[in-house]
């Protein structure tokens, strides 16, 4: 268990920057080289290498490299364990409302019903 929080918490940390998000979104779409990944951000090449390195520790997105391009593509698995986790989260959430709901409702019940 602790190793997958490990990974999701790198996932969550790739997933905090606009960069990045933007990143994932365009790959969304089909492999991309980096040259076009990079081409619409406002930055040198060495600083968006950056971002995608922390895309791939994430496991968001793998890279190879073919002569002198390399074309990065989403790996949608650890995106599913995010939406997964996720998922169990509002789950959770979903159900303590309920029951704070049927609280409520019983306790106003009680004082108009006394």
């Amino acid at each position: 268990m602790p190793n997958q929080e490990s990974a999701l918490n790198k996932v969550f940390h790739a997933l905090a920057d606009p960069t990045r998000r933007a990143v994932i979104q365009r790959l969304g779409e089909g492999p991309a080289s980096v040259k076009d990944l990079a081409e619409p951000f406002d930055m040198a090449l060495p600083s968006f290498m950056q971002h995608l390195r922390v895309l791939e520790d994430g496991g968001l997105i793998k890279s190879k490299k073919k002569g002198r391009i390399r074309t990065c593509e989403i790996r949608p698995k650890e995106l599913s364990k995010v939406e997964s986790w996720i998922a169990d989260q509002r789950t959770l959430w979903e159900a303590r409302l309920d029951r704070l709901d049927t609280y409520l409702t019983d306790l106003q019940k009680g004082k108009s019903g006394g």
